[in-house]
Order: C-alpha cells, then structure tokens, then sequence
C-alpha cells in the first residue's frame, strides 16, 4: 500500500512539474513594433529589451529580420547568440546554462551540446589516445553558433545586426526556423 501511495506521489509530482514547464517562462518580444520584429535604432543597433528586465529573467528571445536570437545574462555578463543550436536547431533559449572549463556553455536541450556563450564555440569531451593514461579533456570544435555583440546603453540592451560576411554552422537552422517561432520549436 506505501509503495501505491509513492507512486502516485510521484506521478502527481511529474504532473506539476510537467504544468509548471507548459505555462512557465516563454519568449518575450515585449519591445517589437507591429511586425514582431526588434526595432532598429538610428546607430543601426536593435534595442532588446531594458537591462533591469534581461537581468531579472536571466534570458529573452527576441527577433532580427525574423531571426530568433536569445540574450543571456549570466555571471555579470551579456551574451547574444543565435537561438537554435548548430547541430539540430534545438532551442537554445531552454538549455542550462554550465560552467566548463571556466567558460559558461549553454547546453541544448534537445542533445546536450555544449556552446560557449562567449565565442559560439562547440565543445565535446575526447581523449588522446596516444597517452599513456589517456583521461578525457573538453575541446573545441570550432565556433559553430553566430554571436551577436551586445551593447548597454543607458539601462537598454542592444544587438549589432549580424555580419553575414562569414557564416556559421547555426545559419542554417535560423534561417530554416525563421518566423516559426513556437510552432516550430517541438522535436
């Protein structure tokens, strides 16, 4: 009879974690004009949203020409990334935030890949073989994930448009997710 009582337990505690994840925290395009696109100030920066507003929720999405990028604020800093991930167009604006090495990582949450806020760079964990006691160590694989610099100005952060003169692995995915939005998030 316990062992009923538990699980139920259980299951009614999975229930309300699963309710709290449906009607948690979503993107927020709070500051965009009627065509639900961030707006480009004169300086050629696009405003985000209010600093006090990004460091209280930690993240915001907000669209660039209908390219979905994520703002983070973690440890004092600002990062801006594209919002899906290189690999397979995961949401990044759902992963967790992880320290690696000394370097916060944003980890998909659809594979578990590991990306540099910082950089953009793909991380794995590989060994060398021809140690003699080969132990595993974090590497990189290259920046795979298009940055945005950040600005703050005046309690407002903005982004620099994208420099599409080089281009990254997670172009891809934006530009295949563009203007999907939540539709287009499920897997």
């Amino acid at each position: 009879m316990l062992d009923l009582i538990i699980l139920l337990l259980n299951f009614f505690i999975c229930f309300l974690i699963s309710i709290a994840i449906w009607y948690g925290p979503k993107d927020v395009d709070s500051h965009s004009s009627s065509t639900g696109e961030a707006e480009m100030e004169a300086d050629g920066l696009i405003f985000i949203g209010k600093e006090e507003d990004i460091k209280k929720s930690q993240r915001i999405t907000a669209k660039i020409d209908g390219r979905e990028i994520v703002v983070f604020y973690h440890e004092g800093k600002f990062h801006a990334l594209d919002s899906r991930c290189y690999h397979e167009g995961g949401p990044l604006c759902h992963g967790e935030i992880e320290d690696i090495d000394g370097q916060a990582c944003i980890v998909c949450p659809w594979h578990k890949f590991k990306i540099t806020l910082e950089t953009g760079e793909g991380l794995y964990e590989g060994i060398n073989p021809q140690e003699p006691s080969p132990t595993p160590k974090w590497q990189s694989k290259g920046v795979k994930q298009r940055i945005h610099k950040v600005t703050i100005d005046n309690g407002n952060v903005y982004v620099s448009p994208p420099d599409f003169s080089v281009s990254f692995d997670s172009d891809y995915f934006a530009e295949k997710y563009k203007n999907g939005g939540e539709l287009a998030m499920g897997k």
